[in-house]
């Protein structure tokens, strides 16, 4: 009894479980960004919390958590024998959804923009590049905003959410013996990593708590496109547009960050609740207007899945 004791608490019917899997990528990520961090910390030494970003920095933050994330993510389909692609990065409609995200992204992100700057929160003073300067880090700045949408996307709604969902659905399967397991173990898993999404921009310099709330409301809303569509692959177009139109075109901070060479000039005006201050558009309370008309774009573009329509 006790040698068949041993199999079950590390091996389910699904193969390694969902907590052992869980655990293993939690150690091996963090282990690889942290010496990414070292490596980052080494070349790019911090010297003022209001610090710009530049693109070369920029660059090596993101791009290195984010080979470390499908280095991880490539050994963990390898011990449970599934296919990279059942991670969030099915191939299905990949390129149509991605396209259609960057260009809602852009949209959604200028809607809010132009709801502050007529409300008089948000002032343009002018424009800082012209001719092929605009064109050039405009696409620099597009490329690395792909690597942040990637990478957020990958690492918390890639393997966690899928191994999360089916440890929590076990569970929902086991308690209630419901035919609604996996939508409730997907709804479950996605709210707890949302809320953690949102808490974790709060080491962000000049967040606030309305932008952690829209962070983590935006986790959801990525969820849910998930769950839609099957795949990462709009959420990662989308992600990225929304974060180089805030960051690059318009010029405003993105959750209290601001980079180098940007295409205008901007200024907050008036209360930071309602202009977003330091933190930018996502902390002001318009933003919550923004986010039904996401979740419409959602549900009425973007064909479902069979599990999503069923």
């Amino acid at each position: 009894m006790r040698k068949a004791a041993l199999p079950s608490l590390f091996v389910g019917p699904e193969g390694l479980r969902a907590g052992w899997s869980l655990l293993v990528f939690v150690v091996l990520v963090a282990a690889l960004i942290m010496g990414e961090k070292a490596l980052v910390s080494y070349l790019f030494p911090e010297k003022s919390p209001a610090q710009e970003i530049t693109p070369l920095s920029g660059f090596y933050t993101q791009a290195l958590p984010l080979l470390a994330t499908f280095l991880v993510t490539w050994i963990m389909s390898k011990m449970e024998g599934r296919p990279l692609s059942v991670y969030g990065l099915a191939t299905k409609r990949a390129l149509p959804n991605f396209l259609t995200g960057l260009a809602w992204g852009v949209i959604c992100l200028s809607l809010l923009v132009l709801a502050l700057w007529k409300a008089g929160f948000l002032i343009f003073d002018g424009r800082l590049l012209f001719g092929a300067a605009s064109f050039g880090y405009g696409a620099l700045w597009l490329f690395i905003a792909i690597l942040v949408g990637f990478l957020e996307e990958y690492l918390t709604r890639g393997f966690v959410l899928f191994t999360l969902t089916r440890g929590l659905a076990a569970i929902y399967a086991w308690i209630f013996k419901t035919r609604r397991s996996h939508a409730l173990g997907f709804w479950t898993a996605a709210l707890i990593l949302s809320v953690l999404f949102g808490l974790g921009h709060g080491k962000n310099v000049g967040e606030s708590p309305l932008g952690l709330v829209s962070a983590g409301l935006a986790g959801l809303v990525f969820c849910l496109s998930l769950w839609r569509t099957g795949s990462l692959w709009w959420a990662i177009g989308f992600h990225a547009s929304w974060d180089w139109a805030q960051s690059f075109l318009y010029g405003v901070a993105d959750s209290g960050h601001m980079i180098q060479q940007h295409l205008l000039a901007t200024r907050p005006a008036g209360a930071p609740i309602m202009s977003g201050g330091a933190t930018g558009p996502e902390g002001s309370v318009f933003v919550l207007l923004i986010f039904p008309v996401i979740i419409a774009i959602i549900v009425f573009t973007l064909p479902p899945n069979a599990s999503s329509a069923a």
